[in-house]
């Protein structure tokens, strides 16, 4: 069996805020409006990709964010949303793996929990603060390096990961990482050779993790990263390498 593991926002599909040119499809509603989209020639690679290997998309969106997305190329068996501490089979949460993950995440409790009295403080905080699932912490920000600076000063660095994504600030166990969640996912499900695909620094555990990776450029270097030019669409190029990889795998017969 092949696992392919992709991120989606900036890797798979792009918010109204970026041009991604006129051939697009229409793939996440919120609040009555189309906030997401997928280029014409991503769904097509998408669809051939579905045919040859399993797709499990993994992403920090939680569940309900997940579920606003409707790519079109019918539903996904797995999927890892929460930055990989929740599993849907079929739609469905794996009750679990869930339980798995917040026992993974027990000796990180204490500075989750300091991370939200310094954000309950944090004058810069534009938005609610919240606690997602019990295994990270969410907020956004006004000068977002700045914040995040700070909490890598104040946590322990051994426990928790802080990141920013634009004005979004995470604070998060280290093993509630993209790759830690890929390697229980291997496990899980037996596979026998895993690609990833993601676009972030949210990412780079997952592609280290898998057997090869495709990144967005400049991400990250490793001797089993792809890095496709910059002056494509990375959605477009990522799965024409996935497509491209797969059929050059020498796997024994039998295997997907």
């Amino acid at each position: 069996m092949i696992l392919f593991h992709t991120d989606l926002d900036n890797t798979l599909i792009y918010s109204y805020k970026h041009d991604i040119g006129k051939d697009t499809l229409g793939v996440e509603i919120y609040r009555q409006r189309e906030i997401s989209y997928i280029t014409k020639k991503t769904y097509e690679f998408l669809l051939e990709v579905k045919k040859q290997a399993t797709v499990v998309p993994t992403t920090t969106r939680t569940i309900e964010q997940y579920k606003r997305i409707n790519l079109g190329t019918g539903g996904f068996q797995y999927a890892l949303v929460c930055n990989g501490g929740v599993l849907l089979v079929d739609g469905k949460e794996d009750s679990e793996w869930y339980r798995q993950s917040l026992e993974l995440i027990r000796n990180s409790r204490d500075e989750l929990q300091k991370a939200l009295e310094l954000l309950d403080r944090e004058e810069r905080r534009s938005f609610e603060l919240r606690f997602i699932r019990e295994l990270f912490v969410f907020t956004k920000c006004d000068e977002p390096e700045r914040v995040v600076e700070k909490l890598r000063k104040t946590l322990d660095a051994g426990t928790v990961d802080v990141f920013n994504n634009g004005a979004k600030v995470y604070v998060l166990p280290k093993v509630l990482s993209k790759g830690k969640a890929v390697e229980r996912f291997r496990n899980y499900i037996k596979a026998d050779y895993v690609i990833a695909a993601g676009d972030s620094e949210f990412d780079i555990s997952m592609l280290k993790a898998a057997d090869i990776g495709i990144a967005a450029a400049g991400l990250v270097s490793a001797k089993n990263i792809i890095c496709p030019p910059a002056d494509k669409l990375f959605a477009e190029a990522m799965l024409e390498n996935v497509l491209c990889h797969i059929k050059t795998l020498s796997l024994p017969a039998g295997y997907n």
